[in-house]
């Protein structure tokens, strides 16, 4: 029959849609892909979205079933995140149904109505405008509330104010601020609040290279060393556009990175400014989504799922870090937000800023094939200097607590002379092991191939991998010693070291269990950028994107773990690692020092790194992947599997290398399967099977038809299974 049919992704681990016949009493005519659609799915219900309308479906009309509902009279979808979406579902070879869940808010996965395009937001009284803000001096959160509300005189947002709902409550019954929303808010050009700063001529040629081409795609690589000004490159291009009434979209890799940008930008800018990350509650993420789809908000900061944010006026895209692996997602739909920014931008015809003081191999081969256009940023701003590093040879002395003596002077040395000391060690906890010291037991996690790491403060063992978690014993469950020791150093340990070395100086320690409650990071930070605590100590949380104007002194306490690892990116993450948290020592008036602790003083990469730069260090790095033929001179994908029983995994990816085999595609290399380098991780085992091809286009094309034929394996029914490509990690 010549009837018309609905062709719907429903949310399942399926790799296809399914047709339904309308609801009925609906004009067809007016349904749009991109729409959301109740249906009966099994024995569930379940809402899809709509592909399209068609008149043939591969099954009877008699076996169609009849969808239930229309949810939406226009699609929440546009067109062109649909696109992107259904091309990411086919390069990453995700089920099509989950992969445009995921470009859904989750109230709107589960059916709320799509809010209007009013945002409640908050805006001084005429009594606020006068308040005097030195009778703020100790409630600086208020403070901060009004002197931004003050340079949004129309209001601000919820989100952009950064402080919890106390402080906007104590302020609403003082009268100084009243709740209001921001739907007739005209757009403002620049707010008077801050000032572009004067560019320097690499800045200009940078900018002026981005707003020349606003009219088309245009792929750029911004590459700067820390301090040098990039995203003042960013302001001063966005503002460009904010007089056209064009958006931006800004990609961050974490929510730390959020905060301050998001300060930076509403105090440059008093435009609608939209934030999108985990840390927010799902009725804020869904109001954030509609302020960019509506087109009120002008710019738009959020991470890695953001990128599948609707935009009414597009003008540019920018990531930021452009280097850091958190823009891959690690489970699930495992696609790429950089690379899809890329795609996105092509398909708008819009230019794309990726920025990094430490860019990825990846964007430096593109750059290098005439993919990207490069812009070097290769001085800091203003009087800031470069850090100077200093390589500590820590063989064969002795350590407290990981910090040797040489360390602990130059410690001394920078407190001393008013300086602030930022000491980096990407390991929480107190210690990474536990041992018995007359029989050698070593505490380890019940479900992970992997030691527990001992939390002094919680007096509990923690598994990093999988969160198991138990008291710690007073003796030795194997020989019943009470020689129980720590192995081993972490951030908890080093703290506490500290403490007995300064003693009233105050230390700041910022890691993921020092800022677990909703503000803390934000708050911690403000500490640290303002110097109120003058020893920082944390993981990769500190490294990235901060400037903190006031520290003298980066100490890496343990560069070597990334010089041997078994990922072929291990040196390229140490490289980038350092330099990253290099750069936040002497970035304002005060030159820095960088003082790196290591067991490998003339390691080769460490010294060219040391010596010649990143920039070297990248072309050593790039010669050795070509060698190699690694990527990105290759394109790779990993098959992995998993299952609670061992022989599973192994077993299953044995019949995917005889697939891949029997297909006849000889310019793809396999290589295992083996497991994984964690074989056991939360009670499951874990194995994969390598893809590699010269050629993007066979290594994708023995994928495709792969995946449907994993579909109908007997075994794919005993293991958990996913495909990866272009993997970020190996593990």
């Amino acid at each position: 029959m010549n009837q018309t049919i609905l062709r719907i992704a429903v949310p399942s681990p399926l790799y296809r849609s399914f047709d339904y016949l309308p609801p009925a009493s609906v004009a067809t005519n007016a349904l749009q892909p991109g729409s959301r659609i109740r249906v009966p799915f099994g024995r569930r219900k379940a809402i899809g979205i709509l592909i399209e309308v068609t008149r043939q479906s591969e099954l009877e009309h008699a076996r169609l079933k009849r969808a239930l509902e229309i949810l939406d009279a226009e699609a929440v979808l546009s067109s062109d995140i649909l696109a992107m979406t259904q091309w990411a579902s086919a390069y990453y070879h995700h089920p099509i149904g989950e992969a445009l869940a995921t470009a859904l808010p989750i109230l709107l996965r589960r059916g709320r109505d799509v809010p209007d395009a009013r945002e409640p937001g908050w805006r001084l009284t005429q009594a606020g405008v006068q308040v005097d803000l030195d009778t703020l001096s100790r409630a600086p959160r208020q403070a901060m509330v009004i002197s931004r509300l003050r340079a949004h005189p129309l209001g601000a947002p919820r989100a952009a104010l950064e402080v919890p709902a106390e402080v906007l409550r104590s302020l609403g019954k003082k009268g100084w601020i009243e709740p209001c929303t921001l739907e007739d808010a005209k757009v403002a050009a620049v707010s008077d609040a801050s000032t572009p700063h004067t560019l320097n001529a690499a800045q200009q040629t940078a900018v002026d290279a981005v707003t020349t081409s606003l009219k088309g795609f245009g792929a750029f690589l911004l590459e700067g060393v820390t301090g040098s000004g990039k995203t003042e490159v960013y302001l001063q291009v966005i503002d460009t556009l904010i007089g056209q009434g064009h958006q931006t979209l800004v990609l961050v890799p974490e929510i730390g990175l959020t905060p301050q940008l998001v300060k930076r930008f509403s105090s440059r800018f008093a435009v609608p400014l939209a934030v999108l990350h985990s840390g927010l509650s799902d009725g804020e993420r869904l109001s954030a989504w509609q302020q960019a789809r509506s087109g009120k908000a002008l710019i738009i900061i959020g991470t890695r799922s953001a990128i599948f944010t609707p935009l009414a006026r597009p003008g540019l895209l920018v990531v930021d870090e452009e280097h850091d692996s958190s823009l891959k997602q690690q489970e699930g739909f495992r696609y790429s937000a950089r690379d899809l920014a890329v795609w996105r931008a092509r398909q708008l015809d819009i230019p794309v800023i990726l920025g990094s003081a430490t860019p990825s191999l990846e964007s430096l081969f593109n750059v290098k094939h005439q993919r990207y256009q490069h812009l070097v940023l290769p001085n800091r701003t203003g009087a800031a200097g470069l850090p100077s590093y200093e390589i500590l040879d820590i063989r064969k002395l002795p350590l407290e607590h990981g910090l040797g003596n040489p360390l602990l002077k130059r410690i001394a040395h920078h407190l001393d002379h008013d300086g602030q000391v930022l000491l980096f060690l990407n390991r929480r906890g107190y210690a990474p092991t536990l041992v018995c010291h007359d029989c050698g037991w070593v505490a380890e996690c019940p479900r992970c191939d992997a030691r527990m790491t001992w939390h002094q403060r919680e007096q509990q063992l923690r598994c990093h991998h999988c969160g198991s978690q138990r008291p710690v014993a007073t003796s030795c469950p194997e020989c019943q010693s009470t020689e129980l020791r720590p192995l081993g150093q972490g951030t908890e340990r080093v703290e506490q070291a500290l403490a007995e070395h300064f003693p009233g100086v105050e230390r700041l320690r910022i890691d993921r269990d020092t800022t677990r409650r909703k503000g803390e990071l934000a708050r911690h930070l403000e500490q640290a950028r303002t110097g109120q605590a003058r020893l920082l100590l944390g993981t990769q949380m500190l490294a990235k994107g901060h400037h903190f104007p006031k520290v003298t002194l980066v100490g890496i306490l343990n560069a070597d773990q990334g010089l041997f690892g078994t990922d072929f990116r291990s040196s390229e993450r140490m490289a980038q690692l350092i330099v990253q948290v290099a750069g936040r020592a002497g970035r304002h008036d005060r030159p820095g020092q960088v003082a790196i602790q290591t067991h490998h003083p003339d390691h080769p990469l460490l010294q060219l790194l040391i010596r010649q730069g990143y920039p070297a260090f990248a072309r050593a790095a790039l010669a050795e992947r070509e060698a190699a033929r690694l990527p990105p001179c290759s394109h790779i994908a990993l098959v992995r599997a998993e299952a609670t029983q061992q022989s599973l995994p192994m077993a299953f990816l044995e019949q995917v290398r005889q697939h891949c085999e029997a297909a006849g595609e000889t310019g793809v290399e396999l290589w295992g399967p083996i497991p994984a380098s964690m074989e056991r991780r939360a009670g499951r085992f874990r194995a994969q099977l390598l893809l590699q091809a010269a050629r993007r286009a066979e290594l994708q094309q023995l994928l495709s038809g792969l995946v449907r034929q994993l579909e109908q394996m007997k075994e794919a029914r005993q293991v958990r299974w996913s495909v990866d490509v272009d993997p970020a990690d190996m593990f």
